[in-house]
Parts: C-alpha cells; sequence; structure tokens
C-alpha cells in the first residue's frame, strides 16, 4: 500500500432544496389554502477518524468531493428530503487546515472522532410559511442556500510516542526491526527508508508503545532537501526521540550535530522532546574510540550516551527500560 501524509482537496457540501408554491384543492375542503412545503437541507461533509486507516492514498486522485443536494419542498406542506452527508474516513493524527488562511480547522487524533467541515446549504422556505392573518394566499417562496466549499490540506502526523532519528545508515531500521515486529527494507545505502515504519513494542506487562522509525534526515532537512523535510511532521507527535549516532561515522560528533541543527530549525517544539541518545553499531570499532567518543558526546550534549549494537541486540535492555522511564 502506498503511503500517502499529505493531500488537498476541494469540497462543496449540497445545496438546500428549493421551498414551492402550491395550494391545496381537495373536495369537501373549501378553504384549502397554501400548502407549499420547505426544501430539504444540503448534505455536509465530515471527516470520521479511523484507527484502521495508515494513508491519505484514496484522496490522492480524487480531489473534489461533493456532498448531495436537499430536494425541493412538495405540496401538502411536504418538506423535501435532506441530501445525504459525505462520510470520509482518514487516519488518527490527520489534520485538516484551510488552504487560504492556514488556519487549523480540526484535528482528527482518536478513532471515530468527527469534523463537519463543510456545512450543507439550509433550504428555503415554501409558501405555506409565509401564511399570515394578513396574507392568506401567499405566493412567495424562497430558494434554498448553497453548500459552503472549502479548500483544504490534510497532514497525516503519526501518533507514535517514540521516534527514532539519525542520519542515512544509523541503523534506524535495523533497530525497530529487532524491538517490534515491523518488516522495514535494510540495505547498506543512503535513504533505504522511504517512509516512516511503526511497529509495536511490547512492555514486561504487555502493554503496547508504538515507535516510528522517521526516513534519514541529512543537512538542509528542515529547507526541503533529502527526504527530511517530508517527514519531521510526523516526530512532532512523539513524547521521546531516540537519535541514533553510526559510531562507524567519520565524525560521529558532527552527525549528531547535523540532526540537532536541523530539528532546531524546523521549530514546532521538537528541540524540547525528551530526547535518548545513543551511539550504534558498537561491535564495529574499537572499545578505546568508543570510550572516547562516547565521552566526548556526553561532555557535549550533558546527557547519558547509552551504547547499543541492533545487529547483536546488546545494550538493547538498557535503552528500552530508559525509553519506559521517561515515558
Amino acid at each position: 500500500m502506498q503511503f500517502i501524509d499529505q493531500a488537498r482537496i476541494t469540497l462543496k457540501a449540497g445545496k438546500g432544496g428549493s421551498g414551492i408554491v402550491s395550494f391545496r384543492r381537495e373536495k369537501f375542503v373549501p378553504a384549502g389554502g397554501p400548502s407549499g412545503g420547505n426544501g430539504g437541507k444540503g448534505g455536509s461533509i465530515i471527516f470520521v477518524a479511523d484507527s484502521n486507516l495508515q494513508t491519505l492514498l484514496d484522496f490522492k486522485f480524487n480531489r473534489e468531493i461533493f456532498a448531495k443536494d436537499g430536494s425541493k419542498g412538495g405540496p401538502n406542506k411536504r418538506s423535501g428530503a435532506y441530501g445525504e452527508d459525505t462520510i470520509l474516513k482518514v487516519p488518527c493524527g490527520t489534520e485538516v487546515r484551510d488552504i487560504n488562511t492556514g488556519i487549523i480547522l480540526g484535528d482528527l487524533i482518536k478513532n471515530n472522532q468527527r469534523l463537519t467541515v463543510a456545512f450543507g446549504g439550509r433550504g428555503g422556505n415554501g409558501n405555506a410559511y409565509y401564511l399570515s392573518n394578513q396574507n392568506r394566499a401567499p405566493e412567495s417562496f424562497t430558494e434554498g442556500k448553497d453548500g459552503e466549499i472549502w479548500e483544504v490540506q490534510l497532514e497525516l502526523k503519526l501518533l507514535a510516542e517514540v521516534g527514532i532519528i539519525g542520519l542515512p545508515n544509523a541503523g534506524k531500521s535495523t533497530l525497530i526491526s529487532v524491538l517490534s515486529s515491523a518488516r522495514p527494507k535494510i540495505a547498506n545505502y543512503p535513504f533505504t527508508t522511504l517512509i516512516p515504519n511503526l511497529g509495536v513494542v511490547r512492555k514486561q506487562d504487555g502493554n503496547g508503545c508504538l515507535f516510528a522509525d522517521i526516513p534519514g534526515l541529512i543537512s538542509g532537512a528542515a529547507d526541503g532537501v533529502g527526504l527530511g523535510h517530508d517527514f519531521l511532521r510526523h516526530i512532532q507527535r512523539t513524547k521521546i526521540l531516540i537519535h541514533l549516532i553510526d559510531s562507524v561515522s567519520e565524525n560521529p560528533i558532527y552527525d549528531y550535530e547535523v540532526i540537532e541543527k536541523e530539528l532546531k530549525q524546523y521549530g514546532n517544539g521538537l528541540t524540547k522532546k525528551k530526547r535518548i541518545i545513543a551511539l550504534n553499531k558498537m561491535e564495529l570499532v574499537d572499545e578505546n574510540y568508543l570510550k572516547i567518543i562516547t565521552k566526548k558526546l556526553e561532555n557535549l550534549t550533558k546527557k547519558k550516551v547509552l551504547v547499543i549494537s541492533s545487529s547483536l541486540r546488546k545494550g538493547l535492555s538498557e535503552l528500552l527500560s530508559e525509553v519506559w522511564n521517561r515515558i
């Protein structure tokens, strides 16, 4: 299934039905009077969060969405039928934003949460509505109102509690595949991961915690370079970030600073999130060198730096303990 986390669509709610002019003409009814009914309300467009969905793929080719119009009124004061609402199912974590103003109209986080964006037009009045002592035979009626039209931007932000970040080839995909049942593509070249991977990591009590492997960030990601700009939004909802650093890199200190700079430049509170720093691939470097790099990182960050090996599954218990304690 293709992962789509952004979509632009136009919503057009239904028009209200018009009222009609009608007079009652029946045998044995000497004073029939006006009997034109009111038109029905137009259908609205409603978003509903669905925990079974993980992509906005349905909106990739369906860019204009309509709701049905209300029916016109009938004789004998019969009201027209309401137009049917259009229900749009979106993944939990979808943000709906007005394109023209940039205002967030709603943030659908919980399963079955509903958000009405485009309201249907009101139905018009039939001539029976205008009956009064001064006007016993009104011939007035009103047409139905147009439904609302909105141009909206849909943005999916994953609801993972823990995000795994780092430069390409830091070992993020390997780590999430070892900790959970997720099976991302793993290879020894940059940008192996082209979409965020989600995996549920179980605690000892059986409860699950959702981890997200965020595609590799590079220098300039916050300005749109590489893949990172498209996926930095998925970090916004996480409670904790695991910053994974490749100990085999030519300069692990520089690698750390690159990612921190991008988080700061992107903003949206990313630098304020709790951070766990982990040096990965410990089995591929000299032990003394590893100690030196660890010490330098701890002096720089003023935080404890964990040393792990995703491939050999070393240090992962300590890493998870740190995650559970922070959560």
